[in-house]
């Protein structure tokens, strides 16, 4: 390499130092033209870097190699752990799930219906308002509610274990325990299973009700959905019956006090009439009226007879004696006659009445409160007999049946288990459990 005179070049550690030349060594100069000549011919030298000068002050660092070995051992041994959360916590249960799935998990078959409950109207509104509360009171969300309860209750559970037996309809077919009963399980874990197996889906806008059955046969399925359709009309028909006589008891209490009350009305209007002897003292009181009529018509016939015997006999002439007899008989008569209507006083009738009411007006009275009572109880009677009849009315308005739309299927293949979504869904869910995991302590070991 060529050096100029103004500086030469001293590379130490890589670093060029330029020291200046003493002017006696100043070699001559070459003409410039001579001088770009050799620049583009002369190919570049390499330089060699030298030792660097050792420092001031020494300082003793760890060796390189035990850090480097240590960092590596500890990444790795995080890898591994990742790899083996991995294989515990996705691989091994989803292969297991899969393998379940396929090979083990038996075929289930469903059966399905369609039903909802239903009134009976008794009668047709009359106008608006009366639509509206009909609507209200025929309402069957109650009823459908309460079925659907009873559907998925542990009575419900107990009547299908009485009839088929559960353990025996859903045991364990050959090595599939997950999707059966065991044996001997308790109550709770029947009704648990029962609600695993059997479905079911309400519609508020229709009423309709949908019910699904799970087994491991269709004709399992079909037999259960039957039994749990045939449950369920039996409720129906038996809240029917109740609501029904709710409604009539009142109804029926009071017909029957108001038929006791005629009948005791009825039973002393005919005592009177045998202690009377005279079905009714009015018509009585009124041949009474006309006979004293009569009897004073005579009276004064006689005594003008007597007038006229005066004028022409005397005293003691036969014919005036028996005029004077026979208006004296009359007027005996006359009096007895009136007798028999009161006795006159206030005084004598309020101890008449005390004793025994044996005049006309006294038995009057008397028949007039029985007759006031006998009609009192007969109109209460017909105005039991119409809210009996109202009541009945209601009851029938408030009586409810199952309508079935579709009767229970039989299913030809099978659709449960799901073998690929369940296996699928394992798969998703412990690939996110073990994600959050990773997720986790790198977001504590970067914290820290």
């Amino acid at each position: 390499m060529h050096l100029t005179d103004q500086a030469q070049d001293n590379k130490i550690g890589g670093a060029v130092t330029r020291f200046p030349l003493q002017e006696d060594a100043k070699p001559a100069q070459k003409p410039r033209n001579l001088r770009l000549l050799e620049r583009l011919f002369e190919s570049p030298v390499p330089v060699a870097p030298s030792t660097p000068p050792a420092p001031a002050i020494d300082v003793e660092a760890p060796p390189a190699g035990p850090v480097t070995r240590g960092r590596a051992s500890k990444i790795k041994a995080r890898h591994m752990a990742i790899i083996a959360g991995f294989l515990a916590i996705v691989a091994i249960p989803s292969t297991i799930t899969s393998l379940y799935m396929a090979f083990v998990a038996s075929d289930q078959y469903h059966s399905s219906s369609s039903f909802s409950v239903r009134s009976i109207a008794s009668s047709q509104p009359a106008d608006i308002l009366g639509m509206f509360t009909q609507s209200s009171a025929g309402s069957t969300f109650t009823d459908s509610y309460v079925l659907l309860d009873f559907i998925l209750s542990e009575r419900m559970v107990r009547a299908v274990d009485k009839a088929f037996g559960i353990e025996n309809i859903f045991a364990p077919s050959g090595a599939d325990s997950f999707y059966s009963i065991g044996r001997n399980e308790p109550i709770e874990e029947k009704v648990k299973y029962w609600r695993s197996m059997v479905k079911m889906n309400f519609d508020h806008g229709s009423g309709i009700m949908e019910l699904e059955v799970k087994a491991f046969t269709p004709e399992d399925s079909q037999k259960i959905a039957g039994f749990i359709i045939k449950q369920g009309e039996k409720l129906i028909n038996d809240l029917s019956l109740s609501a029904r006589s709710a409604v009539l008891k009142v109804a029926q209490s009071e017909l029957r006090l108001t038929e006791e009350r005629l009948a005791n009305a009825r039973v002393a209007v005919r005592v009177y009439r045998d202690n009377s002897q005279e079905a009714d003292p009015v018509e009585g009181a009124r041949l009474a009226t006309q006979l004293v009529a009569g009897l004073e018509q005579q009276l004064v016939t006689l005594k003008t007879e007597l007038s006229t015997a005066l004028n022409q006999m005397g005293e003691d002439t036969p014919r005036v004696r028996v005029i004077r007899s026979r208006i004296e008989s009359l007027e005996k008569q006359l009096t007895q006659e009136r007798q028999r209507f009161g006795s006159g006083t206030a005084g004598k009738q309020s101890r008449a009445a005390s004793t025994a009411l044996t005049d006309v007006a006294g038995r009057i009275q008397q028949y007039e409160t029985l007759q006031t009572d006998l009609e009192f109880a007969e109109r209460a009677y017909t105005s039991s007999l119409a809210g009996l009849e109202k009541a009945r009315i209601e009851a029938d308005a408030k009586q409810r049946y199952l309508a079935v739309f579709i009767e229970p299927t039989l299913s030809e293949l099978a659709q449960y288990p799901s073998r690929f979504m369940t296996s699928f869904l394992v798969f998703l869910g412990t690939l996110l459990a073990w994600s959050v995991l990773v997720l986790g302590y790198y977001n504590v070991r970067d914290r820290n």
